[in-house]
């Protein structure tokens, strides 16, 4: 599985404790962890959760990346913001029980965690053990486990509900601002990580124009 890392502007000086957690325990697992930003509170390129919600659409839509982690102060404006882009499912998580729940029941594509609120003495041991629950156990496999079948088919209805009611990101890309997409894919990496792993050519063409 290929993870993608994205910190908004208010929490971008924690990116390298979370990509260091995160790899620490997903990479014994097989997974590749692919850090989009922001690196440092003083990056050029400034996130909003908003543009972290659009950021995470564009790499799951594409396939450039099979599963996002991201987050802000609170994690509720990062997980508003991914769920309002086609192609992304995303959970508010705040311990690991989260991680495990939601990874087994509702068997999304993306987390938002809250990286201020509660977050102190020992918070990178909080960040290792959602992500061991979250990675670590396959998802979709039903909690408790007797109610599999009813949480895959709800999970169907969902993926299908979305197909429905989400515009194409292309058409998506062409209707917003424009120097909203462009400061969005403005990342010192995007272009090198994006293009090296997507899988929908369309989407690469659509994204190309803002780069």
């Amino acid at each position: 599985m290929r993870i993608a890392l994205i910190n908004e502007n208010s929490q971008a000086a924690k990116n390298s404790l979370i990509e260091a957690t995160l790899k620490k325990v997903v990479e014994p697992m097989g997974h590749t962890v692919d850090n989009y930003g922001m690196y440092a509170a003083d990056d050029e390129a400034q996130l909003t959760y908003v543009q972290c919600g659009l950021l995470a659409s564009i790499l799951l839509t594409s396939g450039a990346a099979d599963y996002v982690v991201t987050g802000c102060g609170t994690g509720e404006g990062a997980m508003l913001a991914c769920n309002s882009f086609p192609g992304v499912i995303c959970g508010h998580l705040v311990d690991p029980s989260d991680g495990f729940m939601f990874a087994q029941i509702n068997d999304g594509n993306c987390v938002a965690l809250p990286f201020a609120k509660d977050f102190g003495w020992g918070a990178e041991l909080k960040l290792e053990m959602i992500f061991q629950q979250l990675f670590g156990f396959g998802h979709g496999n039903g909690y408790p486990k007797e109610r599999v079948v009813p949480e895959q088919r709800n999970k169907k209805i969902l993926d299908g509900v979305k197909a429905v009611t989400y515009r194409t990101l292309p058409e998506i890309l062409e209707d917003l601002d424009p120097d909203f997409v462009r400061a969005t894919l403005a990342g010192a990496k995007f272009k090198d990580l994006f293009f090296a792993s997507c899988k929908d050519e369309i989407i690469a063409e659509a994204v190309k124009k803002f780069c």
